[in-house]
């Protein structure tokens, strides 16, 4: 008489056997529904994080813009000398922080022009995102004020110079 026990043993074993392939198929399933369900949130990460970098990045250079015309202009002898100084100097620096959009907007005020006086330089620019996937509605304009104070104790006036 053949043993009960074992009969039920062989059973078990061959329905574990049929089952492991269908459970295999599910999981495999499961983590193609993973990955579609986590890539647009990765992607959005992805980019958004491209987006503020190239922010911060415009942000740092149109500081530099302001602070750097109104150190320039503050150096020259006359106020037009000035003007033109503080303009010159922030486009260069524009140039050097890829400011190229056509939007930077640089503006020196020599004021009265004279020792112990001031000089303001302001600019302003706009980050564009559109070559950004998802990012297409976005614009960012940024902009930056500097007080440059000109030197009470300047030598070498012009003659003819600010008192």
């Amino acid at each position: 008489m053949p043993d009960p026990s074992a009969a039920i043993t062989w059973g078990l074993q061959r329905w574990r056997r049929l089952r492991l392939p269908a459970k295999a198929a599910l999981e495999r399933g499961s983590a193609l529904v993973e990955t579609a369900i986590v890539m647009p949130v990765l992607l959005v990460l992805v980019f958004g994080l491209v987006g503020i970098g190239r922010i911060i990045q415009a942000d740092l250079g149109v500081i530099a813009v302001a602070r750097e015309a109104a150190r320039s202009a503050a150096q020259a002898n006359t106020a037009s000398e000035a003007g033109n100084r503080g303009l010159q100097r922030g486009k260069d620096v524009a140039g050097g922080y890829q400011l190229a959009n056509g939007s930077l907007q640089l503006t020196v005020d020599a004021g009265s022009f004279q020792r112990g006086g001031q000089v303001t330089a302001e600019a302003s620019y706009e980050v564009g995102l559109t070559d950004l996937p998802l990012m297409q509605w976005t614009s960012v304009k940024l902009s930056s004020r500097h007080v440059e104070d000109i030197d009470p104790y300047r030598s070498r006036w012009p003659i003819g110079g600010s008192s």
